[in-house]
């Protein structure tokens, strides 16, 4: 594999670029970071990761470096992150892998926190863990009046919090949960709706502002789904892999003409370049995978300190 050891300082220039611009892949290093999440700083003008091993939002440095904006003792690991507006919004459980795990929090510790971008200051730290059960939040997606919606793929039921911190369950259904690994990517829609894929199965659901949950008709299944991202031309972007399914490591382009009671994949680039992708960010300069060698961490081999940014073309599937 051909890895192009770049500063990152690159991609992180305040005059207007291209995505020609950018490096095709930022490898960096940061110590036992294991980030699942990715997002464009539009502040700061690079990416924020989280961290499955420390529970933070870290700010991407020139040279690969990390510099922490986000630890609040609640949020044992970090999952999705996204930032919409002046806020980030951090989908945290516990699988027993963090740092600050205990018997305790492992899968009971979950939910969503909501912080202001320019200082990293805690603004809502909602509680998730909500009915019986295991309960692991993974994935944020945010509307355009800042209610958030997260997923768990410890339970059968997909969350909404509104802008002031109040949450509900948006749905509870059987097709959400799993015995292993359930609802775990998600994507808000302009058009009223949320779609989220489930880890295991591969199905893909579209879930309205009313609760209504219904399976797109896929051509193919996306098993392993992880990581979406809606994209401006109104394709979805599904980075799947084989960390808890027998996914591949693939990002696979789907298109909808019927308001996504069906889809169809228009691209597919598999093998990707890296063994463990999880999710994908959009930034000025193209879209960006994250692979930071959780099967190491999860699996209790050991940990790492090198995470992987690779640049999937947003003309990919035209």
């Amino acid at each position: 594999m051909r890895v192009l050891m770049v500063f990152v300082l690159l991609i992180l220039t305040a005059a207007p670029a291209s995505a020609h611009a950018a490096p095709e892949t930022i490898t960096g290093r940061s110590a036992e970071l294991h980030p699942e999440g990715i997002t464009w700083d539009p502040l700061r003008r690079t990416f924020l990761l989280s961290s499955v091993r420390h529970g933070t939002v870290e700010v991407v440095r020139p040279g690969g470096a990390t510099k922490t904006l986000i630890s609040d003792p609640r949020m044992v690991s970090t999952f999705g992150v996204h930032v919409a507006g002046d806020r980030v919004y951090v989908a945290y459980g516990d699988m027993g892998v963090g740092l600050r795990s205990t018997p305790d929090t492992t899968y009971r510790a979950s939910g969503l926190g909501v912080f202001d971008l320019a200082t990293g200051r805690p603004l809502h730290v909602v509680d998730l863990a909500i009915g019986p059960g295991r309960h692991a939040a993974n994935d944020v997606a945010v509307d355009r009046a800042g209610n958030a919606y997260v997923t768990d793929p410890a339970a059968d039921a997909l969350y909404r919090v509104d802008h002031r911190g109040h949450a509900t369950v948006l749905a509870r259904d059987p097709r959400l949960g799993s015995a292993t690994i359930g609802l775990n990517g998600i994507a808000w829609h302009p058009g009223g709706f949320v779609l989220a894929v489930r880890y295991d199965t591969g199905a893909l659901f579209k879930v309205t502002r009313g609760g209504q949950v219904s399976e797109v008709a896929l051509d193919r299944p996306l098993v392993g789904g992880d990581g979406l991202d809606l994209r401006p031309d109104g394709s979805l972007a599904v980075v799947t892999n084989s960390l808890g399914a027998p996914g591949e490591a693939a990002v696979s382009v789907l298109r909808s003409n019927d308001g996504w009671r069906t889809a169809r994949t228009t691209h597919r680039a598999a093998p990707w370049g890296d063994d463990e992708p999880t999710t994908i960010a959009r930034s000025p300069h193209g879209s960006f995978v994250v692979d930071g060698n959780l099967g190491t961490l999860v699996t209790g081999a050991g940990v790492s300190d090198v995470y992987t940014l690779r640049r999937f073309a947003e003309s990919a599937g035209h």
